[in-house]
């Protein structure tokens, strides 16, 4: 029983290390409750890099790492592929489009620089009600606001 519960333990210590926290100075559960609030949703993904390096991330590893359309007639990408760009060119972006055939399911990008800092966002919301991108960029601006950000 004590092996089974200091297993269970370090393999929470392991994996909460792995996990980006929040940006120096930004207590995580306000920036959660924030972003939470603005655009919280299973389906949705937002991370923060700071110096080329992920500092947070809201939404699990499962909508983190999805692929989906890029809506721009490339292909798919995974949100930490939009943050990459995020980094290298630092401007604005955002874009909405169906992420199946039938059109019953919407995904939504948005990213850019985090105004009044160093560092940039990438955010991916996936759904069959998903409001377009450049809504969830405007959430997200009020959002990391909120935070401090």
């Amino acid at each position: 029983m004590i092996r089974r519960a200091a297993g269970l333990l370090l393999a929470a210590l392991l994996v909460s290390a792995c996990t980006p926290n929040a940006p120096e100075g930004v207590d995580k559960a306000v920036l959660d409750e924030a972003v939470g609030k603005a655009v919280g949703d299973p389906g949705t993904c937002v991370l923060i890099a700071e110096g080329g390096k992920t500092v947070y991330r809201f939404g699990s590893n499962v909508v983190c790492g999805r692929k989906l359309p890029a809506c721009g007639g490339g292909l798919a990408q995974t949100p930490d592929d939009l943050l990459e760009a995020a980094l290298a060119g630092r401007t604005p972006m955002t874009a909405s489009c169906p992420s199946n055939p039938d059109g019953s399911r919407l995904v939504a990008w948005a990213s850019g620089p985090i105004e009044g800092h160093d560092m940039v966002y990438a955010a991916v919301m996936e759904g069959d009600q998903v409001p377009p991108g450049v809504v969830i960029a405007d959430k997200l601006d009020a959002a990391f606001k909120e935070a401090g950000l």
